[in-house]
């Protein structure tokens, strides 16, 4: 509230998104709403993800400029001001927090630099290294952002390639806690980032296909001729049983890439809402009810 009147007065709002929080974060964010008619707090049905939480209070916002920032403080609020200096000194749309360095230990730095080169290698897109939630928007650039309508949610990835002129600027994130991500996490995060903004696993396994179709004439014109010339009989049970277990493996892989392609498809088509409201809090009456 203190970074908003600095730049707006009295003129803004603050929304709260409850994604299934487990502690008493409902209950004292609603206690707000009774004293701040700044304040609103959508309360969603259950967890539904971090990503989609944060559509759903995009779709809510109506400011000219909306800062979305995480809840936990390890984003400071008061990036704010430095971002809407940057953001009308330079007439972009968007101006996105970077880390300095990215937090947590080696592996996660490790990860973290991995994931990236992987995504734009697979995808094509480059994303900035070392992204934060914390980023100031323009109106229409939000507007355009929440006309996607995946089920399945990298709001990075949507970030980028709703466009408009974008521009970061470097901080220091604070590491007050732990995360939340587990190794199965993460690893649904990447597959789930590369198979929604990328076909190429799909291209590979031609690729891959062909490459092993061609080497396997080869050798099979090879044993043709060993067999029609040399008459040298062939002992290769070893051979035979790791091509086997290899062509195997890369089947059942295909197979499963093509499967996850298959069950994007299954959710999309559905159509069913990424979210739910059970209600809405705030100091408008009318707006006081379930969606």
């Amino acid at each position: 509230s203190a970074v908003a009147q600095k730049l707006v007065h009295n003129d803004f709002e603050i929304i709260f998104v409850n994604d299934g929080s487990p502690d008493r974060s409902l209950e004292v964010a609603i206690k707000l709403t009774t004293n701040h008619q700044n304040v609103t707090v959508i309360d969603l049905s259950r967890n539904f993800g971090h990503h989609k939480a944060m559509m759903t209070g995009l779709k809510h916002a109506k400011g000219d400029y909306i800062f979305l920032i995480d809840s936990d403080l390890e984003e400071e609020p008061e990036w704010l001001e430095g971002f809407y200096k940057q953001l009308n000194l330079n007439k972009c749309d968007v101006v996105y927090g970077v880390q300095k360095s990215r937090k947590g230990n080696f592996i996660d730095k490790l990860g973290g630099v991995l994931f990236y080169r992987l995504f734009k290698f697979l995808s094509g897109f480059e994303l900035q290294e070392n992204l934060v939630t914390a980023r100031l928007m323009t109106k229409r650039y939000v507007s355009s952002l929440i006309q996607h309508q995946e089920r399945e949610i990298l709001i990075a990835g949507l970030w980028h390639i709703t466009g408009f002129a974008q521009e970061y600027q470097l901080i220091s994130k604070h590491s007050t806690s732990k995360t939340t991500y587990t190794i199965r996490h993460k690893i649904s995060l990447i597959t789930n980032s590369i198979t929604s903004f990328s076909n190429t696993p799909l291209l590979m396994i031609f690729y891959i296909g062909l490459f092993v179709l061609s080497f396997a004439t080869i050798f099979f014109l090879y044993l043709i001729f060993n067999w029609l010339f040399l008459s040298q009989p062939m002992s290769g049970w070893t051979s035979l049983i790791a091509s086997i277990w290899l062509l195997g493996g890369i089947i059942i892989s295909f197979l499963g890439i093509i499967g996850i392609y298959i069950s994007k498809v299954f959710t999309e088509t559905k159509r069913r809402p990424y979210t739910i409201i059970r209600k809405v809090y705030n100091q408008d009456r009318n707006r006081n009810h379930y969606e």
